[in-house]
């Protein structure tokens, strides 16, 4: 069943940050309408690290037994790929993976909303069913989405609007119109990671059928898709900033972009795919900061 050190590298802890800025995103907006409770932001937590790391066993397993992952992939080594863990361990890691993410979703959405709001639990539940479905199914089966160039509009709906607004309701049981730019925001910023991802892996992706939106549009293309997902991010927060009257003092957050725009700037230089490898957790730490301190600018300042 291979070691711990070895599930460690499966669950590839250096996502976590990641897929955690949108549920941090959420409990700052519920926060700023008096609705944060720590039980339901911890249960959130761990119940998108579960989904991460479900995630991260399948994209391991379905990209290793198609040989996406191979001699010729840049970035750390997959544990199938490397031989360190079997295709039956891999599979067994999976589904414990999935009924401990089930579990801690249940708990969540009890919590949350009580026997009492029976419709929101089987709205959630059903979430939540979703999100282990597109988790398995990114490169997992006979047809994932994610070698059709759908990877990208995944990421956008289940890191960016649901984890973003489904964290705040929970909270909150509401939604309001501005709560959709943070939303759309740290959903862009999400498929960026991936898009550096894509762009990084594009040769090997198009020699071994793998048919990302990079592979679709082309590597120069792909580094201009990246700079409109960064600008749409940025912009999206100071519309915000904008509509909600928010004061200047309040949105120190916005630094946080600084070394994201730096980031954006050596994207745009870079002409071999191969260098690019370093800048996703450039991307996917600057993403994490930014939610932490726009968590912080609405605590402070309450």
């Amino acid at each position: 069943m291979g070691n711990t050190k070895t599930w460690i590298q499966a669950a590839r802890l250096r996502t976590l940050p990641l897929s955690l800025a949108g549920i941090i995103t959420g409990a700052a907006m519920a926060t700023k309408q008096g609705a944060f409770e720590l039980s339901i932001f911890v249960l959130a937590l761990l119940t998108t690290i579960g989904f991460q790391v479900t995630s991260n066993f399948a994209n391991d397993y379905g990209d290793g037994v198609k040989g996406t992952d191979n001699e010729d992939r840049i970035g750390p080594t997959r544990v199938l790929q490397s031989g360190l863990l079997t295709k039956d361990s891999l599979k067994k890691g999976i589904i414990v993976s999935i009924a401990v993410s089930l579990v801690l979703a249940l708990v969540l959405v009890y919590k949350a909303f009580g026997l009492e709001n029976l419709s929101y639990i089987i709205l959630f539940t059903v979430l939540g069913v979703l999100s282990i479905w597109a988790a398995l199914k990114y490169t997992m089966g006979s047809n994932p989405y994610g070698y059709r160039g759908l990877g990208d509009l995944f990421v956008f709906l289940f890191f960016g609007l649901l984890g973003v607004l489904g964290s705040m309701f929970l909270f909150t049981k509401s939604l309001e119109a501005t709560s959709f730019l943070p939303a759309v925001a740290i959903g862009s910023l999400c498929v960026g990671v991936l898009n550096l991802n894509n762009l990084r892996d594009v040769v090997s992706d198009k020699k071994h059928g793998k048919i990302t939106l990079v592979v679709k549009m082309g590597y120069e293309n792909g580094k201009r898709y990246h700079f409109f997902l960064i600008l749409t991010a940025l912009l999206c927060f100071l519309i915000y900033i904008v509509v909600v009257g928010m004061h200047w003092s309040h949105s120190f957050f916005m630094l946080a972009f600084v070394p994201i725009l730096i980031h954006l700037r050596k994207v745009m230089m870079t002409r071999e795919p191969v260098k690019l490898d370093g800048e996703l957790k450039k991307l996917a730490l600057g993403t994490f900061f930014l939610a932490i301190l726009f968590f912080t600018a609405v605590n402070i300042f309450l």
